[in-house]
């Protein structure tokens, strides 16, 4: 590295730790909705002195809720009613399977009994995609009481084939919906994007055509709303789009092809994030290979290659600093990037380069596959789903450590989260380990609920909101201790 680069990384780690730190004061009001995937900025932190960190299931647990079906997506909360989707069927649908290399670790083992590789593969999509034309679903909205969890309504959004296949780690209801208090506006990828006002009628309804996705692996995108409009992301293998949507009539304002961006595949289940920055609002998207940024409109901003070809994390930001991260580790490059505002056509580093005007530091192999990397307290926690967790300054990119989580802990999806003092990681038994925040790593417990998990959890007030195969349960430290068998 150059003197001249040296010089540049330090003065951008510079100001982006005083961005960094001005964006992180602390909030006035407690948390009071939980509007969105990942939490009203995108960044699951949680804001009450009394949120728990201690639980089980028959431990702080105020109450636990079945959910009927199959969904993946998170719960979002608006005053006092919780929102999810699922996918139901009278038919009986695939179970999902532990960690990432279930599949793999088949198709390795029909190889080695001598098959050919059109009849592994045929056997490997038998046992482990769900197709379209296979199965009827319907696809639902619940709504449940934030005190009770009483299932208050349910509406049915779709009935009959989907429009795409899954593979059974997936859901067909894995887009977390979004709220502005008016309106709930669902979307589930490929069928289309609906909206209800919070007693449940229907509001509008917009189709969508179907794509095929990159092996029948579903999707689970879910959107983004910014003052009167949503925006949704769909990167597939025939014609990938961004779009805009009127959120008071779901007519469609523009549409951007993203056709092309990566090498290998097209398919991406990367959420779109809206970044307002001091210079100007921008859609921030992750793609194949590239991230994009486009203005309000639909205009590029600019696009930075060089990052996975799995987009599955979603961007987020810290006032004028973006973080941009994808995976898989082991392949190609797998990088958390830290962008600043203002930037202009192609950002791309040079080969061996770690930061530029735009790029405040760039980390080629510190990224992660499934999970969004959390930030607390000036520091990134990024957890890879095979039970190794980092933690990163976010002002500079220098890794503090680097340790697997515990014994046992090899499987995770769910994002991590954070409050008063302490990070969580949801494993997919059901496990949330619990963790310091010092400079060296520390397990503080294991909280167990025994029950399949990965979707990231909601925090309003003093409940935290975490979804289960079968459940939703709303965990309280004043909870009185009853049986739950």
């Amino acid at each position: 590295m150059t003197l001249r680069h040296t010089a540049t990384r330090v003065a951008a780690a510079m100001v982006a730790s005083m961005l960094i730190t001005v964006s992180l004061a602390p909030a006035t009001a407690q948390q009071l909705n939980w509007p969105r995937f990942l939490g009203p900025g995108g960044i699951p932190v949680g804001d009450h002195p009394d949120l728990p960190d201690i639980w089980s299931r028959t431990q702080n647990v105020e109450w636990s809720s079945e959910i009927p079906g199959m969904g993946w997506s998170s719960p979002i909360v608006w005053g006092d009613k919780v929102f999810l989707t699922a996918a139901t069927s009278d038919q009986p649908m695939k179970q999902p399977s532990y960690g990432v290399d279930f599949s793999n670790d088949y198709i390795a083992e029909l190889l080695e009994q001598g098959l050919e590789m059109g009849e592994v593969l045929r056997l490997a999509e038998e046992r482990d995609t769900e197709l379209a034309d296979a199965i009827v679903i319907r696809l639902m909205l619940y709504c449940l009481d934030l005190e009770s969890g009483e299932i208050l309504w349910e509406r049915e959004v779709h009935e009959g084939n989907p429009a795409v296949g899954r593979h059974r780690k997936n859901s067909f209801a894995s887009e977390t919906p979004v709220t502005d208090g008016e309106a709930i506006y669902v979307y589930f990828a490929h069928q289309g994007l609906y909206a209800y006002d919070l007693d449940g009628n229907q509001l509008w309804a917009a189709t969508l055509n179907p794509y095929q996705v990159y092996f029948d692996f579903g999707g689970g995108t879910s959107p983004a709303l910014h003052d009167d409009r949503i925006y949704i992301l769909n990167d597939n293998e025939e014609a990938g789009f961004v779009a805009a949507f009127d959120k008071r009539s779901g007519k469609e304002i523009w549409r951007r092809s993203r056709i092309g961006l990566g090498e290998r595949r097209n398919s991406g289940w990367s959420s779109p994030f809206v970044w307002s920055n001091s210079l100007r609002t921008e859609l921030v998207t992750m793609g194949p290979e590239t991230a994009i940024s486009y203005d309000l409109e639909g205009n590029e901003l600019w696009r930075m290659k060089k990052m996975s070809f799995m987009p599955i994390p979603t961007p987020f930001a810290a006032g004028d600093v973006l973080y941009l991260t994808a995976g898989p580790p082991g392949v190609g490059a797998w990088p958390i990037a830290a962008i600043t505002p203002g930037a202009d056509g192609d950002i791309t580093l040079d080969d061996g380069a770690t930061s530029s005007e735009y790029v405040v530091w760039y980390d080629w192999r510190a990224g992660t596959y499934l999970s969004t990397p959390v930030l607390y307290e000036g520091h990134l926690y990024v957890l890879q789903d095979k039970g190794i967790i980092a933690k990163y300054n976010a002002h500079t990119g220098e890794r503090v450590y680097r340790s697997r989580i515990g014994p046992g802990a090899s499987a995770f999806t769910a994002s991590p989260w954070a409050y008063n003092g302490k990070i969580f990681c949801l494993s997919e038994a059901g496990d949330t380990y619990v963790l310091g925040t010092g400079d060296e790593f520390e397990l503080l417990g294991v909280n167990k609920l025994d029950e399949f998990a990965l979707a990231t959890p909601a925090m309003v007030g003093d409940r935290l909101l975490l979804r289960t195969q079968q459940h939703l349960w709303s965990i309280r430290a004043s909870a009185p201790a009853e049986d739950r068998d």
